[in-house]
């Protein structure tokens, strides 16, 4: 069992629904870490109506993307050897698991507890995973990879707004939006970006669906002053109906006035501009609409274009000539690498002396200039605002809407698993097989052998032969997996993909080890209560 840190006192009891499977790992240290994340019921209200956009437009589910990790680019795992389990192997069933049934698979019938995880990444943008409903004292808890809950590139701080969505299908919540109450997962991936704790559990309080009451519209200064679920509803009117609106209501009435991003469009040359006017049109505003700016060129385009005989090149109309500027050996070389990449057009030249050595260095760029004009383009609007105390409705707990899978830890290798997710991105040479439309699944044997890459700080991931790719992260690999019943027992979180024969397709996916400190911080989870967030 790898170990990065112990912290002082961090061996953990287990206690509740694990206490008789843990009994045999007493010699383990577990170490969990855990994270609020919508600390309270207005929080989780706030991220459910981000997503749900709760007025009827395209909510932001829809425009999420699948999140890729930086590391993802073809990565080769090497086998390393076994995994030894830290104790006894344990099991906790899944929700409404009675007696084991054999059944011979032809047909799989996807887990109703499957589903897409959404959070806004460290760049602001709308990224999801896949992840699954989990067994758990209070019906509350969802499995997943730690990197789609911790942002590894921001201190391993928990990603902002995130919610669990079972069944996802386009934009649309057939069981619920769940939002997240807690995260737990593994000091060493919370603290060190430890892939081999790539897993985490997170509480989620009830579900919430659109509707179940009426909006009500009120004025602007009602809007302001309600802390609920409100929102603003945009008409487009002309500008006489705009202009009516402002008399009746006045400049801070909801009757709106913008301009959207000026149309810029080359033209030919004013026939009123000459060498006395020229600097008029040189200015951020221009004349008439239409201005002289520069575009910035490469020297052999700047050399073979003419120069103008505006005012004895005063305000040369053809081209300008930036100065030279003396620069740092530091921008040198990041300006070289820009102009490698296509992204800076100057020349960079060396300044040596009469010996040859290298005493400074200098920047200098070219410019042809051209004539465009520029239309601004207003907007008018006129505001309604709406406040909605039961807009948003509670539907209950997530395991009683789409079951929970069971758990499992210190399993021996080369079982049989089906593992679930939404691949999505193209194989590394282009090839796009997926979508992450729908759910996919995959299943086989997974690895006697454990697999290592350092970038990820990885020594002991199972491995299976694959064809899925990012966006199925997180997905859960079911042991024991019932068909009829779409239950089985979570062995395993996708967590990296390898294309192990190098021809640009993924071939392999990898999960962490679950052993008795995975147990540990599932029973940590799976006691935590959420309640809802309807009030």
């Amino acid at each position: 069992m790898k170990r990065i840190l112990l912290p002082a006192g961090g061996a953990i009891l287990a206690t509740g629904l694990l206490a008789a499977g843990l009994a045999g790992t007493a010699n383990a240290v577990p170490d969990w870490a855990y994270d609020t994340m919508a600390k309270d019921a207005p929080a989780a209200t706030d991220v459910a109506n981000f997503w749900l956009k709760a007025n009827g437009a395209t909510n932001n589910l829809a425009k999420a993307t699948p999140y890729t990790w930086e590391t993802k680019a073809t990565p080769t795992l090497n086998a390393g050897g076994g995994y030894t389990p830290d104790g006894k192997p344990g099991v906790v069933a899944p929700t409404g698991e009675e007696k084991k049934t054999a059944a011979k698979v032809k047909n799989i019938n996807l887990p109703k507890s499957i589903g897409k995880v959404f959070f806004v990444d460290d760049k602001n943008q709308l990224k999801w995973c896949s992840a699954t409903s989990i067994q758990g004292k209070y019906r509350n808890l969802v499995s997943t990879a730690a990197h789609c809950v911790y942002d590894d590139k921001a201190d391993a701080s928990v990603a902002d707004n995130w919610v669990f969505v079972p069944g996802y299908y386009q934009g649309k919540t057939p069981w619920g939006i769940y939002v997240g109450k807690t995260a737990y997962t593994h000091y060493d991936f919370a603290n060190y970006e430890d892939y081999d704790r790539d897993y985490a559990f997170v509480t989620v309080y009830n579900g919430v669906q659109v509707g179940g009451g009426k909006a009500t519209q009120v004025n602007a200064k009602e809007f302001a002053e309600y802390k609920g679920a409100k929102y603003v509803d945009e008409k487009v009117i002309t500008e006489k109906e705009y202009d009516a609106g402002v008399e009746k209501y006045g400049y801070d009435g909801p009757f709106k006035k913008a301009f959207l991003d000026p149309k810029v469009e080359t033209v030919a040359k004013p026939a009123a501009a000459n060498s006395g006017n020229i600097h008029e049109y040189l200015t951020e505003s221009g004349k008439g609409g239409v201005k002289l700016v520069g575009a910035e060129v490469v020297k052999s385009v700047w050399t073979a274009a003419g120069w103008g005989l505006e005012n004895n090149n005063k305000y040369p109309e053809g081209k300008g000539l930036g100065a030279v500027t003396q620069i740092s050996l530091e921008e040198y070389k990041a300006l070289l690498a820009e102009k490698s990449a296509g992204k800076f057009d100057g020349e960079l030249l060396e300044v040596k002396d009469n010996s040859g050595n290298v005493t400074g260095w200098t920047k200098q760029q070219f410019y042809i200039n051209k004539w465009v004009s520029s239309t601004v383009v207003p907007k008018f609007w006129v505001e309604s605002y709406f406040i909605a105390e039961d807009f948003i409705k509670d539907v209950g707990k997530l395991g009683d809407n789409v079951g929970g899978q069971g758990f499992t830890w210190n399993q021996k290798p080369e079982q049989t698993v089906f593992v679930f997710g939404y691949p999505a991105d193209a194989h590394p040479d282009g090839n796009k097989a997926y979508t992450g439309v729908t759910p996919k699944w995959t299943y086989g044997k997974t690895t006697g052998k454990t697999y290592v890459q350092a970038s990820t700080k990885v020594e002991e991931h199972i491995g299976l032969k694959s064809s899925f790719t990012p966006g199925a992260d997180g997905g859960p690999w079911l042991a024991k997996y019932s068909n009829a019943k779409r239950l089985g027992y979570v062995n395993g979180v996708t967590s990296l993909f390898g294309d192990q024969d190098k021809n640009g397709r993924y071939d392999l996916i990898t999960t962490p080890y679950f052993d008795g400190e995975t147990a540990a911080i599932y029973t940590k989870a799976s006691a935590v209560w959420s309640g809802s967030i309807v009030k």
